[in-house]
């Protein structure tokens, strides 16, 4: 990694800080390389079972680097030769972050505009401080929503409201996220990477291949009709009942204890194919 983007895992949750406070962790240079390194790493860890994304400072993500596209701007940079390779390679980035197995959380801290913003919205949740907000700043300067804005903002709030977000590009506060379901919690800033930390870890507790197919079909849910996820869930179930984690689940609850979920794929071959 880049000290742009850091990365860390302690007990099944890895933790990827944009770190470029000094401009609001807007992405320049080789971030985005190293944010696409950083996602890799947690695509091949055998032990990542939970990522959680944040920046540092008082932003989460101001998205592109607007002084450096003004520089380019002089410059006279064509498109294909400026802008391009960044919003490319941005787009890389989000379909990385998008195929991720796992759960993915955003722990947005402060502002998240642009790109920033797309950014939150590619996670699978959201949790926000109070002095988080969201936009969709392209049109201020004349430019279109990248990094996946078009697909995540409208299956979120509904297109109307995409529509306005898309339009006017103001900045919307906690309060009105939750509001309109563009983040699934809110909290006091003081208490947002603890309670964050606090989520992920149940969900490493929980069991890794339940996790992975509940987030396949929810997803290709959006897509079928009721007959073709009727049917997935009867094979889906069909594996969870004869992996390992099933007996430990039903074990430990008439036990009366926590169940311990999550065998290597060397003990467990159930994990794998349809749960990937």
């Amino acid at each position: 990694m880049s000290d742009s983007i850091l990365l860390a895992e302690a007990d099944g949750v890895a933790t990827l800080v944009l770190n470029r406070p000094d401009k609001l962790n807007a992405f320049a240079d080789a971030m985005r390389e190293a944010f696409i390194a950083a996602i890799d790493a947690v695509a091949a860890s055998a032990t990542a079972r939970v990522l959680v994304i944040t920046g540092a400072g008082r932003a989460f993500c101001a998205g592109g680097d607007v002084g450096f596209m003004a520089r380019l701007k002089q410059e006279g940079r064509a498109f294909a030769g400026g802008l391009e390779p960044l919003v490319d390679t941005g787009r890389t980035g989000i379909a990385k972050l998008w195929a991720l197995p796992i759960p993915t959380l955003a722990a947005v801290n402060g502002a998240a505009a642009g790109g920033g913003a797309n950014l939150a919205l590619a996670c699978d949740l959201r949790i926000a401080s109070d002095r988080a907000s969201f936009g969709q700043s392209f049109v201020k300067i004349g430019l279109h929503p990248d990094w996946g804005g078009t697909y995540f903002l409208p299956r979120l709030v509904g297109v109307a409201k995409a529509l306005e977000l898309g339009w006017l590009g103001d900045q919307v506060d906690a309060a009105e996220a939750l509001r309109i379901g563009m983040v699934e919690r809110v909290l006091p800033h003081d208490r947002l990477l603890d309670e964050t930390r606090a989520l992920a870890a149940r969900l490493a507790a929980a069991p890794p291949h339940v996790l992975r197919a509940v987030k396949r079909t929810m997803r290709a849910g959006l897509e079928r009709g009721l007959d073709e996820c009727l049917a997935d869930e009867l094979e889906t179930q069909a594996m969870c009942w004869n992996h390992a984690d099933s007996d430990e689940g039903i074990r430990a609850f008439a036990e009366r204890r926590a169940p311990a979920f999550g065998r290597s794929r060397e003990a467990d071959p159930a994990i794998g194919g349809r749960f990937e």
